[in-house]
């Protein structure tokens, strides 16, 4: 019986693992996310697995060949605790093709990183270098953010691309 398992693959090769396994006969699935990311300095819309360096394969283990895995480029192998291959429940490789929008692509329910309450910190502009908590997004390039300034609380608006959520 056919069970998804998970194939770790090399930094940033999840593509190149997923492509060449497939052109091998596999069934893969290698689930992708929709987010906004700073990119020298602005935020840019981008797609990324989901699992960074982790894809999922459908095999019967008591059929199907798996030392192939092993050798094909961009996947390091399969995932094992210990020397036992341990599938991934079906149930959640359903949720996430489930979640899915048309273009194939998980999405985040907020588009946007930043959520009210989350501490920022100002990159650029007047108050560059200060800390403060996202309030809300004014516009399509504004925020409303809380900073502490001369002893008292301030509300500030600044361009959405001038902030980052701390750690």
């Amino acid at each position: 019986m056919k069970h998804w398992y998970a194939v770790h693959s090399k930094p940033r090769q999840e593509a190149t693992a997923e492509l060449n396994l497939q052109r091998q006969g596999f069934t893969t699935y290698l689930p992708r996310i929709r987010l906004r990311k700073l990119k020298r300095g602005n935020w840019v819309k981008a797609v990324e697995p989901l699992f960074p360096r982790y894809l999922f394969i459908q095999f019967d283990p008591a059929v199907d060949n798996t030392a192939p895995v092993r050798s094909t480029r961009g996947a390091v192998g399969l995932v094992r605790i210990g020397n036992d291959l341990r599938p991934v429940p079906d149930d959640v490789i359903a949720y996430l093709k489930q979640a899915e929008d048309s273009t194939g692509h998980l999405r985040l329910v907020d588009d946007w990183p930043h959520r009210a309450g989350d501490r920022v910190e100002i990159l650029q502009g007047p108050f560059a270098g200060l800390t403060g908590v996202f309030q809300m997004q004014l516009a399509e390039s504004r925020a409303l953010l809380l900073i502490e300034l001369l002893g008292r609380h301030n509300e500030v608006q600044v361009d959405l691309h001038a902030i980052a959520t701390t750690a």
